[in-house]
């Protein structure tokens, strides 16, 4: 019933536009001049209908079930059934009443159910009814409006930015949500682990910290020596690092070489080429770590005398640093081809060389979008999950040796919170610090991003 109510309230929007355009060609045809052009037309009475149609069948799916369900339990309100015990009944309220309950049934579950489908069916029914009758009204009053030749043209303006402001507000909410949501258990962390324990402790074991009852969860002198954080930041860094020297410089010249010195047969194919890299989900980069790259490391060190980690920071970074290489590439060749072409041909005319002129002209002009495409790859590359989970190992080494397998912030996250948690237990809430860290550093790195770009930008006319 949802889908099709869904469907028809389309449907009719769709359809209602083209009534309205031909409603404002209509009314040209009397010689009345028009206040807007006939799609606004088309665009008021298209909103009028489909809009106000869709907030009631939201605002009804949001609401219903929670209606349904105290309407359904309140026959078991005195009954002194606990919350869990009442959640149960209605699950299998629901499920009877969809015949997929296979248990016991008794009187009461039966009567339930009956009555659950009373309710639903006079839900849907009340929907139906009060969909199509505000409908009704909001067509009949829009109709009024473009009949009456009405200002269209502001009122859909309007709406649109009232739309464009709800989109921008919901994604800065979600930030706002995301950040404080952090905050909240990275505070709660910091009652139980001291700061200066997590920010500058070098063993990382956060298995040790295994809490059997809420008292023992807030004594301190168990989790010492534990949650030290110093051999994920290394590890996170470490790994950026191999993938950024790998990254920066095949992805710059790569980016300088389609920008100035392909030909646009070349460019046409080796660009989409690329940026396939760029689609090609991080899982299956782990998977090249872990079943090609790390082996064949392994293999090579130990012909040549060396010992090599099946897992390895050398594996997950080369192979992270290749995923990147796309997201520099393209934004340097966009930057670099977005350069004045005047500014060119002066150097040109000054007698200086295609190489000269890229190194003293182009570049120097194109540096602030180089800049941020740079720290976009170390963005990338510092919050990668899959590569490192697979690649690089779980153990937290303080190491800086490439060969050896290391463990990073969105690795540890990942195994922290693997299966059931109690996000009481500091166990479980040293993700959110970790998270919270993760989150400092790239906010950091943008900032420097934006930084960088307002400093050396210029501007040519």
């Amino acid at each position: 019933m949802n889908l099709i109510l869904f469907t028809f309230i389309v449907l009719l929007g769709f359809t209602s536009y083209y009534f309205g355009r031909k409603k404002a060609y209509t009314i040209q045809s009397t010689k009345k001049r028009l206040t807007a052009l006939p799609q606004f037309y088309g665009y008021y009475l298209a909103i009028w209908c489909a809009i106000p149609a869709f907030i009631i069948f939201s605002l009804w799916a949001i609401f219903e079930p929670t209606i349904v369900k105290l309407l359904i339990l309140s026959d078991y309100s005195n009954q002194g059934y606990l919350d869990d015990e009442l959640n149960l009944i209605y699950e299998k309220t629901k499920a009877l009443s969809r015949g997929q309950f296979t248990g016991e049934i008794t009187p009461f579950i039966e009567a339930s159910a009956e009555k659950y489908l009373s309710l639903r069916s006079i839900a849907q029914s009340s929907k139906v009814v009060i969909v199509l009758s505000i409908i009704i009204a909001s067509v009949a009053y829009a109709y009024k409006r473009i009949s009456s030749n009405s200002r269209t043209r502001e009122p859909v303006e309007k709406f649109l930015n009232a739309v464009l402001f709800t989109a921008s507000l919901a994604a800065i909410l979600t930030t706002v949500g995301i950040v404080f949501s952090l905050i909240f258990q990275t505070i709660d962390f910091f009652k139980v682990i001291p700061l200066f324990d997590f920010v500058f402790g070098t063993h990382w074991y956060p298995a040790k910290a295994f809490v059997r009852d809420s008292s023992e969860a807030l004594d301190p002198t168990m989790y010492s020596d534990t949650f030290g954080a110093v051999p994920i930041f290394a590890g996170t860094f470490f790994i950026a690092f191999i993938a950024m020297c790998v990254a920066i410089p095949i992805g710059l010249m790569s980016g300088i070489y389609l920008a100035e010195y392909a030909s646009s047969k070349v460019r046409q194919y080796a660009k989409p080429l690329i940026e396939i890299l760029a689609g090609i989900p991080t899982v299956v980069y782990g998977f090249f770590a872990a079943l090609t790259v790390g082996p064949f490391l392994k293999e090579l060190g130990t012909s040549m005398g060396l010992e090599v980690s099946a897992e390895s920071a050398l594996a997950a970074g080369g192979v992270m640093g290749i995923m990147i290489i796309p997201f520099i590439s393209s934004l340097s060749d966009d930057v670099i081809t977005s350069v004045p072409q005047s500014l060119r041909d002066g150097s040109y005319a000054m007698g200086a060389t295609k190489s000269e002129t890229i190194k003293r002209v182009i570049f120097p002009a194109a540096l602030p979008g180089i800049v941020g495409s740079i720290l976009l790859g170390v963005s990338r590359a510092i919050g990668e999950t899959m590569i490192v989970v697979m690649a690089s190992g779980l153990a937290a080494n303080l190491t800086l040796n490439p060969l050896e397998s290391t463990s990073t912030i969105t690795a540890q996250i990942v195994v922290i919170l693997i299966g059931d948690q109690a996000f009481g237990d500091p166990k479980t809430q040293a993700a959110f610090a970790l998270g919270m860290s993760l989150f400092l550093v790239t906010l950091c790195l943008n900032i420097v991003a934006l930084r960088v770009v307002k400093k050396y930008r210029e501007k040519y006319e």
